[in-house]
């Protein structure tokens, strides 16, 4: 069963707090941090502290994560973050479009990530992974949060329906994006024990849906200081990793589209052609194509829209197979284009869908890319059932809207 635990958050105070949050660190460029560099509370000085160092520095240098110690201290100095007095969990509510998610935010357990109570369905680059892991033991913080979902469960979910009622939220701001980002310190100890009781009893495992990396490295630090002698009882902070979990009927994925930046030597004829072979293929015209069912895609090349219709017998029926990415990269990615790994390829980039069709018409009628594929997006339950067999995903399979905000609570290991 999952174990999770209340901790003493550090905060912004509520006047703050729309200043202080920003988007998760690997979401956005370096140039799109520097924007907010004057406003001194963001909090991409202590994320993407290179934003306060001289321009075309190597991120990865001691440097950039000896500032953001230094940004994250004067910051607690201060007192633009304040740390709550007794452990605490956390409701954050995300309204988007209209579409509200409410997830809980906690320590989760490191070793229920090594023994498979936490799910995974990603891959993680050792050197993302090491990049965390620096940022991690230089500021003695977990400043991004893993964004974890599980199957509904309604003992849960009262206790947080119940305090949402009753309580009014410690910050309530719409972000510079539209989203409407509602958050509510849960301070009682009663229902403390409550939550962490009924996980334990109700709650069979989690899924990361988002921030494998984050969650990677934060178990490798806690494997490094548990092997140099700082564990004790096996409950300091550092054997927990900070998250916030979501019902999965709350969740929802987005597409997660393809450009690529060549055909292959071949010409767009030819391409057209070998593309018959396992998909119906028709054109569209002018008028963007966006998937609007599994085993569609949209392809865009020279300013015209096609639709692919996938043939049977082109895939199979098991979790990974039936996905439309791997249908796609099994049968025109891979088998027409050349493209064998999607991780490591240059040839080949991720659009995620936040960015409408129109980012894909722009990379290919710029000249950067010779074509663009959208995907009908993989939902909740392929996501679980793929976790669950064991496999991983695709790169770049899921694509999760709204983003969780940094900065609105750390976790000091």
């Amino acid at each position: 069963m999952a174990k999770i635990t209340p901790f003493k958050g550090l905060r912004p105070s509520p006047q703050l707090a729309p200043q202080v949050a920003t988007l998760p660190y690997d979401v956005v460029s370096v140039a799109e941090a520097r924007e907010f560099k004057k406003n001194p509370y963001n909090f991409y000085h202590v994320t993407r502290s290179e934003i306060d160092l001289p321009e075309g520095i190597d991120v990865h240098t001691q440097q950039v994560y000896d500032r953001a110690k230094e940004n994250f201290d004067q910051m607690v100095a201060e007192k633009i973050l304040v740390q709550d007095a007794d452990p605490c969990y956390y409701i954050y509510e995300l309204v988007m479009n209209g579409r509200s998610q409410t997830g809980l935010v906690c320590g989760s357990s490191v070793d229920d990530y090594n023994n498979g109570i936490i799910k995974k369905h990603e891959f993680t680059r050792p050197e993302k992974e090491q990049d965390r892991i620096n940022h991690i033991i230089t500021t003695g913080a977990q400043t991004g949060i893993v964004f974890l979902a599980y199957n509904d469960c309604d003992s849960v979910q009262t206790i947080i329906d119940n305090w949402k009622k009753d309580h009014a939220p410690n910050y309530d701001f719409t972000a510079e994006d539209g989203v409407r980002h509602i958050f509510w310190m849960v301070n009682d100890y009663a229902k403390v024990a409550a939550i962490t009781r009924n996980f334990a009893s109700d709650v069979p495992c989690t899924y990361i849906a988002d921030g494998h990396h984050r969650a990677a490295s934060a178990a490798k630090v806690c494997k490094e200081m548990r092997e140099n002698g700082y564990s004790v009882d096996g409950d300091e902070a550092f054997n927990y990793f900070i998250t916030c979990i979501f019902p999965a009927s709350q969740c929802k994925i987005m597409d997660y589209n393809r450009v690529v930046k060549d055909l292959g030597g071949l010409t767009p004829d030819q391409l057209l052609e070998k593309l018959k072979t396992d998909f119906e293929v028709s054109v569209v015209g002018k008028e963007a194509f966006k998937p609007s069912k599994p085993r569609d895609f949209g392809m865009y090349m020279g300013g015209t829209w096609y639709k692919l219709t996938s043939k049977e017998g082109t895939y199979t029926t098991d979790p990974i197979g039936i996905l439309d990415i791997s249908i796609l990269s099994n049968n025109a990615l891979d088998k027409i284009l050349g493209i064998r790994d999607q991780r490591t390829d240059k040839r080949i980039d991720f659009v995620g869908g936040i960015r409408g069709m129109q980012a894909l018409e722009h990379r290919v009628d710029s000249g950067e890319c010779a074509v663009a594929f959208s995907i009908y997006p993989v939902s909740i339950q392929q996501l679980f059932d793929i976790a669950d067999s064991g496999n991983v995903m695709p790169p770049k399979s899921t694509w999760f809207e709204p983003k969780l905000r940094d900065g609105l609570v750390v976790y000091m290991i």
